[in-house]
């Protein structure tokens, strides 16, 4: 049975959404339209969101009216889930640097500087390597692009597959360290111990009782970091194209006849 704190929802399902690509332009606002229809749809079911971000960038992308984004969905899950908020209250947390250690995490570390400071791309800015409570996120350009900058990375990443090779090397580098790397947005990919993916946010709804859990995502194919819940035998996965095509297809799902 679904608890209680969710009686006033039509239905008793759970629908979840990536951030970038999914709700909003990687690192850019939400649209209107977009905060509108999460909106209708929380009245109807339960919502939440579950992002490879730190809360602050969320917060930055999807808090366009000025409110508390944990507190416009029914659960919010920054960083996979390691940092989540239940109806706007916290929940367990977990940290990298302690399933780890300090002297694994330096030696990683310094090893994809190295690595980067070698690399011959067109472009590159600032902050290579973002430390994160439950991941580190690895960029070749730098997260310090423009969003110009970015879309020509985009294109030049398609061609020459720098961050799946840079990919590989990690994974046999540093294969026992028992860790996961997981290729998102537009310019970087996480790396996070193993299980610490998307589907990490599930152990947080386990004992709510719905009788479905659906999740829209764009990175849904294997190596993108929505693959591993949209392909939970828990969820029903849904993929998309953008914010627009997840407008599209909520609306069909869930809110027909509400406009």
């Amino acid at each position: 049975m679904v608890s209680s704190d969710f009686a006033d929802r039509k239905h008793k399902k759970l629908v979840l959404f990536d951030v970038d690509d999914t709700l909003s332009p990687p690192r850019r606002h939400a649209s209107p339209d977009i905060i509108k229809m999460l909106r209708d749809l929380r009245k109807e079911i339960v919502t939440g969101f579950v992002g490879g971000s730190n809360l602050s960038k969320i917060q930055e992308q999807l808090g366009v009216t000025g409110n508390n984004v944990v507190n416009d969905f029914d659960f919010a899950f920054a960083e996979n889930g390691l940092t989540a908020y239940r109806l706007g209250k916290q929940l367990a947390s977990q940290s990298f640097i302690n399933f780890l250690g300090d002297d694994k995490y330096k030696k990683l570390v310094n090893f994809i500087l190295h690595y980067i400071a070698d690399m011959d791309i067109p472009i590159k800015r600032g902050t290579f390597v973002e430390f994160r409570n439950g991941m580190i996120n690895v960029s070749p350009i730098g997260r310090n692009a423009s969003v110009e900058e970015r879309n020509q990375f985009v294109k030049y990443d398609k061609e020459r597959k720098l961050r799946s090779a840079f990919v590989d090397v990690l994974r046999e580098k540093f294969a026992d360290y028992d860790l996961t790397y997981s290729i998102g947005g537009q310019i970087s990919f996480d790396v996070f111990p193993r299980g610490w993916d998307k589907t990490y946010c599930l152990e947080h709804v386990r004992s709510e009782g719905f009788e479905e859990i659906h999740f829209f995502g764009d990175k849904t194919y294997k190596g993108g970091n929505d693959y591993e819940i949209f392909t939970d035998s828990r969820t029903i996965g849904h993929s998309v194209t953008g914010p627009d095509d997840t407008a599209r297809k909520v609306k069909e799902l869930f809110l027909q006849g509400k406009d």
